[in-house]
């Protein structure tokens, strides 16, 4: 699993009209694998199939594995790109280090961290991000809670996106950013489905490389996995599946159909 940082669509000029004569919003979405798209469903390519051609001119910040901290060290190129809106899905991986048994060396050695991650630090470094991302840019700047861990609610996994949620909700409030409930609806997602406790596994750099196989030599879909696992909205407990992606395509659309205060 590669942690490099993947930018998509260059920035349209600011105004530039698209087919139907509306002018391009142009959007960075700034967060890490689920964001980047490669292992599992691409939220930002569900999200375009919404709108008309041109409507949208989206770039992508997103790095494999990645934490808030690491988001933090990038943001230079977020902050001289010229965007109306600015979204941040960040903290999945801070809230897996809070999930037993998850390698937190492991992560710390090959992100480069300063130290081992914890709820405070994931606060401050998210903190630190919006106040960088409201004070250098123009840009309306969003907040995503976290997906849900994993398809046992009662579990240790899903209590901690939920923890992990909580609390980036409480660094939206503090600095006057809109808050996008991912969280809750997945959640209400899974309870609608009647979607049974599947216990949690870890997603594993061997687990990813089985599944990329899976879609590359014996052509099955993230659905397939997913379906073969039980999973409703993830791949692999983590990455998203079409279901999970199409939620966080529609919190994010519902915030850019909201009027600019």
């Amino acid at each position: 699993m590669t942690d490099d940082a993947r930018t998509t669509d260059p920035a349209a000029p600011t105004g530039s009209p698209d087919h139907g004569g509306t002018a391009t919003l142009r959007v960075s979405c700034l967060g890490d694998s689920i964001t980047r798209g490669q292992l599992g469903a691409d939220h930002l390519d569900l999200l375009r199939r919404r709108h008309a051609p041109g409507r949208l001119r989206l770039r992508r910040f997103a790095a494999n594995g990645d934490l808030a901290w690491n988001l933090r060290q990038r943001l230079d190129e977020v902050i001289a790109t010229p965007a109306d809106v600015i979204t941040v899905l960040i903290g999945t991986n801070d809230a897996r280090a809070a999930v037993p048994g998850h390698p937190v060396d492991r992560v710390v050695r090959r992100k480069g961290l300063p130290t081992r991650p914890s709820a405070a630090w994931f606060e401050d470094n998210l903190a630190a991000v919006v106040e960088r991302l409201r004070a250098e840019t123009d840009a309306r700047v969003a907040l995503l809670t976290l997906p849900v861990l994993g398809q046992d609610l009662d579990g240790p996994a899903a209590e901690a996106s939920a923890s992990y949620s909580r609390t980036v909700a409480g660094v939206a409030a503090a600095h006057g950013v809109a808050c996008l409930p991912l969280h809750d609806r997945q959640v209400d997602e899974l309870r609608r489905l009647g979607a049974p406790p599947v216990p949690y596994e870890e997603a594993t750099p061997a687990r990813i490389i089985g599944d990329l196989l899976r879609q590359a030599v014996l052509r099955r879909s993230v659905d397939d996995i997913a379906r073969r696992r039980g999973l409703a909205l993830t791949v692999d407990h983590v990455h998203q599946n079409s279901r999970g992606a199409g939620l966080i395509a529609e919190v994010i659309d519902a915030h850019l159909s909201t009027p600019a205060p």
